[in-house]
């Protein structure tokens, strides 16, 4: 298998599969290969197990199905392309080398690699809606392949060494980091504050890869030119009290992913 990650904006990566070789994505996630690939779709790549391998899957932020790309009788060719504008990161797994990844980082892998839920929490989801912070975790033995948006910042932090980071510049990181989500201290700081009102904490040894993209943000910000067929009516009364309580979710969804 030789591989080749083509491109600077909007990268893509470029998999040379000799006979019998395969990788796999989530369903939709092929930009195009050459007639020698055969796909086949199905639940079992990315982390086996059965049924309970698919739904830890899901619950990681993973698709059901999961498709296998593989050179039959002859070499081929498959290519992936990012969705955002960003970078492709490869990782070798094994040896307990394991990654944490933002929900959507996952390219493709060998077919050895599993993917799984690695850490969840709702971050006032419960009270505002939405699936909160989601990252998964990418393990078993071979290479793996991310997308990270925007560019890219490798943090190499030392034992004991603490990074606090946006929640959703957190691109992915090995496991050997310690990660835990915080609030930012002080009720002004949450409502006035402008930058959310969760924090992730990152404690070395290990390597973080930071994002400076992150794709709520990216949506967020098309949102604002999108046209709207209908507009809300409100009170004066209401205005008031949606406004803050859309200032506050603001700032706890610009914390999601």
């Amino acid at each position: 298998m030789q591989t080749q990650i083509v491109g600077t904006t909007m990268p893509v990566l470029d998999v040379q599969l000799d006979p019998n070789e395969a990788v796999f994505s989530e369903s939709g996630e092929l930009s195009w290969m050459t007639a020698s690939i055969q796909m086949m779709t199905h639940t079992q790549m990315g982390g086996g197990g059965g049924l309970f391998g698919v739904l830890k899957r899901v619950a990681g932020g993973g698709s059901i199905f999961m498709t296998e790309y593989r050179a039959v009788q002859y070499p081929g060719v498959v290519s992936f392309a990012t969705r955002v504008p960003g970078h492709i990161v490869p990782v070798q797994l094994g040896q307990n080398f394991e990654y944490m990844v933002h929900r959507h980082g996952f390219l493709c892998a060998t077919p050895q690699v599993t993917i799984s839920v690695g850490f969840q929490q709702s971050l006032g989801a419960g009270i505002f809606g939405g699936d909160g912070f989601l990252l998964q975790r990418v393990g078993g033995v071979g290479m793996a392949w991310l997308e990270l948006s925007g560019e890219l910042i490798q943090k190499n932090l030392q034992p004991g060494e603490v990074l606090r980071v946006h929640p959703g510049h957190v691109g992915a990181f090995q496991t050997s980091v310690g990660f835990q989500i915080t609030t930012v201290p002080g009720i002004k700081n949450m409502i006035f504050g402008g930058d959310g009102i969760f924090l992730a904490q990152m404690v070395g040894p290990g390597t973080v890869w930071l994002q400076t993209l992150p794709i709520s943000r990216l949506a967020h910000q098309i949102y604002e030119y999108l046209p709207h067929s209908e507009a809300r009516a409100a009170t004066p009364a209401a205005a008031v009290g949606g406004g803050l309580l859309g200032a506050i979710a603001g700032s706890i969804f610009s914390g999601d992913q």
